[in-house]
């Protein structure tokens, strides 16, 4: 308990210290350092995460896992020690961290439990469209209750027929009818849609504009003609939940509304370049995870009369992954720099960050399984949890297909065909 006490204190003075900053500080503040030094305030919180990790999150892992449920006990912790308002402003309850500070406090969870990173990692892609597209009311009304994790987000986009085709698919309308507008439509794979307070939903409410013809609102849970329905069964991060979400005549008030009418999909895209980073360190934490494991169990294991660790060919393998790993964290730590700094080329850097981290935790992951042998393959061992947990670093918030395109058109632009 040691541990919660000083989080507490500690995020709580780094709260209080951050809504004391004068406005010449903030844009000094929120430009990260040239080189990826951690600073003592930094490095304090990292080790308090360290701790509530390998006290509470590492323990719980494979129940989670195992029981496929939400793990709440695990929410009140993050809550309580201020966890999840690291990436919120200072100004709406939130501790104001740096985004690098946030992608590697979700990596360090993630290290342990990939269903528990995501509950700090999706609730700042819910609250990311009210940050971007909000009026400063809409934030004073929500982001103080996501900062504190009073209460859950998540973020509506998807459909059946519409993933990485958001904008010429999407199928979800939404009609003005004076003062509110009412959504009717389905939303798929929605991460933590059963258990959120608030989610942000994109609607099409002008179909002949086609991503201009886009906006995006505010539902918050209980409002009539807003339902969850099916649950799905996932390979990996079983204790996140994965659900659909149906809109059926629901009247949501135009004060709700984020921007403009037509903004939303601008919105959605600012998000994704916030985002990504997120779920890159996820991956990140996942494939360090599996190498310290696999590390420590080839030390231990002996065959041919020695640990096997001192086999060359698995030696080789261990250096490939650890080599992998460093190079995706430089990449990450850099497109989250990026981030703090509203840099213009952000978008490139957060798809390169969201690609390396996905595909290195999906082969790192293997390779640990394969380093364990036939204990890798059973559940009484995590690097199996691990490597089936991977696999959704490379599909969601944009598969790894989507992020070579948004990389290559950065660098030789969309071409389109020559006018007759």
């Amino acid at each position: 308990m040691c541990a919660l006490s000083t989080a507490s204190g500690m995020l709580s003075a780094m709260r209080r210290k951050s809504s004391a900053v004068t406005p010449s500080n903030v844009r000094r503040m929120a430009v990260a350092p040239p080189r990826p030094d951690t600073s003592d305030e930094e490095e304090m919180i990292l080790d308090v995460v360290r701790q509530l990790v390998k006290e509470r999150v590492e323990p719980r892992a494979a129940a989670i896992d195992a029981d496929g449920d939400f793990p709440w006990d695990i929410k009140r912790l993050f809550a309580e020690n201020d966890l999840l308002g690291i990436p919120f402003p200072a100004e709406y309850g939130g501790v104001g961290g740096s985004f690098v500070t946030y992608v590697k406090v979700v990596e360090e969870v993630s290290k342990a439990c990939a269903s528990s990173a995501l509950i700090i990692a999706v609730q700042e892609l819910g609250a990311l469209p009210i940050l971007i597209g909000g009026t400063d009311e809409q934030k004073r009304r929500w982001i103080p209750d996501l900062a504190s994790g009073a209460k859950i987000a998540a973020y509506a986009l998807t459909e059946p027929g519409s993933g990485s085709d958001a904008a010429g698919s999407m199928r979800t309308k939404a009609r003005r009818d004076g003062d509110d507008y009412v959504l009717d439509g389905t939303k798929i794979w929605i991460t933590q849609g059963s258990v959120a307070d608030v989610v942000t939903v994109f609607a099409v409410n002008d179909p002949t504009k086609g991503a201009n013809g886009i906006s995006a609102f505010v539902v918050e849970k209980g409002t009539p003609g807003f339902s969850v329905g099916k649950l799905e069964k996932k390979m990996g991060i079983r204790g996140s939940p994965t659900v659909e979400l149906s809109f059926e005549n629901c009247r949501v008030p135009a004060a709700n509304r984020l921007g403009d009418e037509g903004e939303g999909f601008k919105i959605a895209m600012k998000v994704l370049d916030k985002s990504r980073p997120g779920i890159a360190a996820q991956a990140l934490g996942i494939a360090q995870g599996a190498l310290d494991y696999a590390t420590e169990y080839t030390k231990q294991r002996v065959a041919f009369g020695k640990p096997i660790s001192q086999q060359q060919g698995l030696q080789f393998m261990l250096a490939d992954m650890k080599t992998e790993i460093e190079a995706a964290r430089l990449l990450l730590y850099e497109a989250a720099r990026k981030c703090d700094e509203s840099a213009p080329d952000m978008t490139t850097w957060a798809a390169m960050a969201k690609l390396k981290c996905g595909d290195v935790a999906m082969s790192v992951t293997t390779d640990a399984v394969q380093l364990l042998g036939g204990y890798g393959y059973s559940t009484e061992y995590p690097v199996e949890r691990m490597m089936r947990d991977a696999k959704i670093t490379q599909i969601y918030e944009g598969t790894q297909q989507i992020q070579r395109i948004v990389i290559a058109r950065a660098m030789v632009g969309k071409w389109s065909p020559p006018k007759s």
